[in-house]
């Protein structure tokens, strides 16, 4: 990004502003920028651990300078104004460090809707043992990314750190002897020795003709950033069943679910049992604060109607400060993972083969150890990690 200070002109203001901003946005680690006009106001907010914080309500005449400033940096068409467009940008932050930004535009009754995602590389590469797993999951994960065939499904809503979570299996599994190949919408993390590749929509670059291509360049490890269709899931399985390692997504609420959704779609059970290996469904909720915390304690009997499991008479945790503290927003401060890892063994596939629907595949993990997303997420409260306000909000009840 150009020095702000060599800018002249009627566009100084939004680009002195700009940079404020995306300052301010990274000293708070937000992930989200969104710069949203109304009628009689110019709002901005930023999303920190995961919800959105007013920063700033800036003059309303500047909308439309810094609308067409973060579009030249973005290298989008400043005269379009009818049409979303995306595009990518980076900040030089102080101290010398880049962060790239990804850049969408919405129309709206007001003027354009702008949100820029911080892109943080650096912090986005981390191992797998620091992203929230349970040391059995944990174990079942690399168990599963270590052998030389088959699919790996990554589930949960958009935002869940699902990206985050393929990468660091990548990061794990990126050596010189491997030729490891991402098709993404789009790529969000570069990553040196693997080659990746961005879907685009107007020359027909879609997931199915760049995973068809894949497999014409002596592959090894393929990622697909989204299963969204039965072409695309019918050549992942493919590849998946002729020597491949795939890692993909799939948008469904569990790990059991993700295997009723690929026979929804029209993938046959046979395949479906032959090539998934595991499949892991996650969340990200928001870390206590350590030097706030508060202490809590729940009965047992409470403790089992909400979904734990605990041999003790009283169970210990902590909640969040409601007025939080200096080093936090109101009680929280980072986010971490919990994880539903459900590795496909002999029983669920017969169970697959079968065609069971997606309750009995739950119960029989259930019984084979396999935490659900609201047991994990309890585990982390009797860890002091979270809170239960936190697992109650972003899970469901048990199957």
């Amino acid at each position: 990004m150009a020095d702000p200070q060599l800018q002249v002109g009627e566009d100084a203001p939004a680009v002195l502003y700009l940079q404020k901003i995306l300052e301010q946005a990274a000293q708070l680690l937000a992930s989200d920028v969104h710069v949203e006009p109304y009628e009689h106001q110019l709002r901005v907010r930023v999303r920190v651990d995961g919800v959105l914080r007013e920063i700033d309500t800036p003059p309303l005449p500047l909308k439309d300078r810094l609308a067409s400033r973060i579009k030249v940096l973005a290298r989008l068409d400043i005269a379009e104004k009818r049409l979303p467009q995306d595009g990518r940008m980076k900040l030089s932050l102080p101290g010398g460090k880049e962060l790239d930004l990804r850049v969408s535009t919405l129309p709206t009754l007001h003027g354009e809707k702008l949100v820029l995602r911080l892109l943080d590389n650096h912090h986005a590469m981390q191992p797998l043992d620091s992203l929230g797993y349970e040391p059995q999951q944990l174990q079942w994960l690399r168990d599963a990314i270590a052998k030389p065939e088959g699919l790996v499904l990554v589930t949960g809503p958009t935002g869940a750190g699902k990206t985050q979570s393929l990468y660091a299996c990548l990061h794990q599994l990126n050596r010189e002897g491997v030729n490891i190949s991402t098709v993404e919408d789009p790529c969000e993390i570069p990553m040196p020795g693997i080659n990746q590749v961005n879907v685009q929509d107007k020359p027909g670059l879609d997931f199915a003709t760049v995973l068809r291509a894949f497999l014409r360049q002596d592959p090894d490890i393929l990622m697909v950033g989204e299963i969204r269709d039965l072409e695309t899931a019918h050549i992942a399985i493919q590849a998946s069943q002729t020597g491949h390692l795939v890692l993909s997504t799939l948008h469904t609420n569990d790990a059991p679910s993700t295997l009723a959704r690929l026979m929804n779609m029209g993938v046959a059970s046979y395949n479906i049992a032959a090539s998934v290996k595991l499949v892991t469904a996650q969340r990200l909720v928001r870390k206590l604060c350590s030097s706030c915390r508060e202490p809590a304690t729940w009965s047992a009997q409470e403790w089992a109607q909400m979904g734990g499991q605990s041999s003790e008479a009283v169970v210990t945790g902590f909640h969040a400060h409601t007025e939080g503290c200096p080093q936090c927003h109101q009680g929280y401060r980072g986010r971490t993972g919990i994880f539903e890892v459900m590795p496909v063994h002999s029983t669920l596939r017969d169970l697959l083969l079968a065609q069971a629907p997606a309750s009995a595949l739950a119960q029989q993990a259930r019984a084979g150890g396999v935490l659900s997303l609201r047991q994990a997420g309890l585990r982390k409260v009797m860890q002091g990690i979270t809170s239960v306000q936190e697992v109650m909000s972003s899970t469901q009840e048990l199957a």
